[in-house]
């Protein structure tokens, strides 16, 4: 079956950095464009960067676009999201999805790490 299993979450001082990692399973992972969506504390999902399937083309939300990038490894069915300049507002649970930003709905998701920016 699917499997999206999402690591590297944790707590970290304003202005650091991490990198999650998402090491997927089940599918052709080489096939699927990929997404990373966020849900904070009282707040819906919301999407934040994607990138197609061979990995050429990155999307971000205009929140995380110059701090964060996208990335992925075919051959690792693996998917990143390296996370600088970190702010309190990023914190929370985070998700890497299948499916770009108008169809990661009806993707399959992670059960999510969680994020905390805080001093």
């Amino acid at each position: 079956q699917v499997q999206l299993v999402e690591s590297g979450g944790g707590m970290v001082q304003p202005g650091g950095s991490l990198r999650l990692s998402c090491e997927a399973s089940g599918f052709t992972f080489s096939t699927f464009d990929m997404s990373w969506v966020r849900q904070a504390p009282g707040e819906d999902p919301g999407w934040i960067s994607g990138i197609n399937w061979r990995g050429g083309d990155t999307y971000y939300d205009i929140s995380v676009k110059g701090r964060f990038t996208i990335s992925r490894d075919n051959a690792k069915n693996t998917l990143y999201l390296q996370m600088n300049s970190l702010k309190p507002e990023d914190t929370a649970l985070y998700y890497c999805a299948t499916g770009g930003r108008a169809t990661v709905g009806r993707g399959y998701w992670g059960q999510g790490t969680q994020v905390t920016v805080s001093t």
